[in-house]
């Protein structure tokens, strides 16, 4: 059965036995995956989810996503590079999952919230209804959690998170603790709790080894044996249908209409501006120049943020060459021009790197972040063409303030790796190589700055009276009935984490509010 024919089955059972969906989510991501059941928890509410990739039931996802060894399989990504060799020199590879799961699916794992002086900044914004004290509570109930304090851990959520202990770890990744306390770095227990600056083992959505993406946790057998849920994979979505600036449905880039009540956008910070300009909503200069009918001139695709990481790599002596378990261990500070509160850098200790580029078979990388920059990049469309990959300029270190903190970080690690015990594992730095000098490194950092994959904001949500919010609080686009986007893209700020329990968190917060 070709995949034309599957669609056209579905589109049958859909629309000929069942009601119109009340609800079209496109994309079966971490944010996707989430919404879907929880809007479908209402027997009432027929809801389809579309997702571009394959789909696969909780236990028959494939080893290459299950296991927590390996990140970002070419088999499901998108295979997105951005274009950035006017600023940097060089493009950079943006992986993103393209499969039910979608980037928890293919991710390092790491499951940390996003901090309270970041919702700071949200509501700095007079973005209403997402403090602190308005998220934690959502933030325990996603996760099951065996262990720590229940003040800041949930017990019984879709989501199991493992907080790793110093027992699990490789010898390498704990001789890194060890190093960053020696120099100074205090101990952190728990990231999901209250101290959170130093260093300790990471916190992940992982059992017994396996990765456990949104597909997994919450599409449940239960959940996909619901009459109102209808999964459809390999659907890629051209463009919303827009009626009187209502959205009615959506084109696929095959040309099938699906209709329906309600459209909810949760194909990511990639792709669910392009499906926006490519149905007329977006800068108006940028669609006329595309000749797309311009139906709202809003600022999608303005403001692209992540998080510019450089990568330190060690070979490890022979006789210490254990690599498992893959993500183990987190440095989380900051800058010497921080401001209050804020923690801006972040030195990861893993082992997602193929040994058989190690001269001894077995390596670490000690992988150094911004989390809090200040270059803004942007997204736009190359082609209304819905096979045609967007235009991602990352445009990192454009503010000279992010390469001074970026250098920072860079010689924190080589400070941490140069100290026992973590230099007694060593047998040699295989990147950037005993030839970069302290000196050489601002050259050799901008000539080789890479992506903590974290992109959000390119759809931002705003105040009723914020010029840069494309939507509100809740999702729902400026001017458009009907039509909301709920993933990493309407961050209005980039949190100073990984971003994957953060997106978990927001669909779960607006499936809440969707089903008051």
């Amino acid at each position: 059965m070709t995949a034309k024919t599957a669609i056209g089955q579905v589109i049958e059972n859909t629309y000929t036995t069942r009601q119109k969906p009340a609800v079209i989510i496109v994309g079966g991501g971490s944010a996707g995956a989430a919404l879907a059941a929880r809007l479908s928890e209402d027997a009432s509410r027929h809801v389809l989810l579309l997702e571009a990739g394959p789909d696969f039931s909780t236990d028959n996802y494939p080893p290459a996503l299950t296991s927590a060894a390996s990140v970002a399989p070419a088999t499901f990504d998108w295979q997105y590079t951005s274009d950035d060799k006017a600023n940097l020199g060089h493009d950079i590879p943006t992986p993103r999952g393209k499969v039910v799961g979608g980037s928890s699916a293919v991710n390092g794992t790491v499951a940390i919230r996003a901090r309270p002086s970041d919702f700071t900044r949200w509501s700095a914004r007079g973005i209403e209804g997402w403090s602190w004290d308005d998220v934690l509570p959502v933030f325990k109930a996603l996760e099951n959690c065996p262990t720590g304090d229940t003040q800041w851990h949930g017990r019984s959520g879709p989501l199991p998170i493992r907080q790793r202990t110093m027992e699990e770890l490789s010898p390498s990744t704990r001789a890194f603790i060890e190093s960053a306390q020696a120099v100074g770095l205090a101990t952190v227990e728990d990231f999901n709790a209250a101290r959170t600056d130093g260093v300790g083992p990471y916190p992940l959505n992982v059992v017994d080894g396996v990765r456990v993406n949104t597909g997994m946790a919450y599409l449940t057998a239960a959940a996909r044996s619901r009459p109102n849920l209808t999964i459809l994979a390999d659907a890629h979505v051209d463009r919303v249908i827009l009626e009187n600036k209502r959205a009615t449905g959506v084109v696929l880039a095959t040309g099938e209409v699906l209709s329906g009540a309600q459209v909810i956008l949760c194909a990511g910070t990639f792709g669910s501006p392009a499906i926006l300009m490519r149905s007329g909503i977006g800068p108006a200069e940028h669609l006329q120049s595309l000749d797309i009918p311009v139906v709202a001139d809003l600022p999608v695709g303005v403001k692209l943020l992540d998080h510019p990481i450089y990568y330190n790599v060690y070979a490890l002596k022979p006789t210490l060459s254990a690599m498992l378990p893959a993500a183990g261990a987190l440095v989380w500070t900051r800058s010497k021009n921080a401001e209050a509160d804020e923690l801006d850098l972040q030195i990861s200790a893993t082992h997602f790197f193929d040994p058989a580029n190690s001269p001894t078979g077995a390596a670490i990388v000690l992988a150094s972040a911004l989390v809090l920059p200040h270059s803004i990049g942007s997204l736009q469309l190359v082609s209304r063409d819905p096979e045609v990959a967007p235009r991602i300029r990352y445009n990192f270190l454009d503010a000279p303030s992010d390469l001074e903190r970026m250098t920072e970080v860079v010689r924190l690690t080589r400070a941490i790796a140069a100290s026992p015990p973590f230099a007694n594992v060593v047998d040699s730095e295989l990147f950037p190589g005993p030839g970069v000098t302290d000196e050489q490194l601002r050259e050799h950092i901008h000539a080789n700055v890479s992506t903590y994959a974290h992109p959000t904001s390119t759809v931002p949500m705003g105040a009723d009276n914020d010029p840069a919010a494309v939507v509100d609080a809740w999702g729902e686009v400026r001017g458009i009935e009907g039509l909301r986007v709920v993933d990493a893209s309407i961050l209005p700020e980039l949190p100073s984490v990984p971003t994957n329990l953060t997106t978990i968190m927001l669909a779960e917060r607006i499936a809440a509010h969707l089903n008051a």
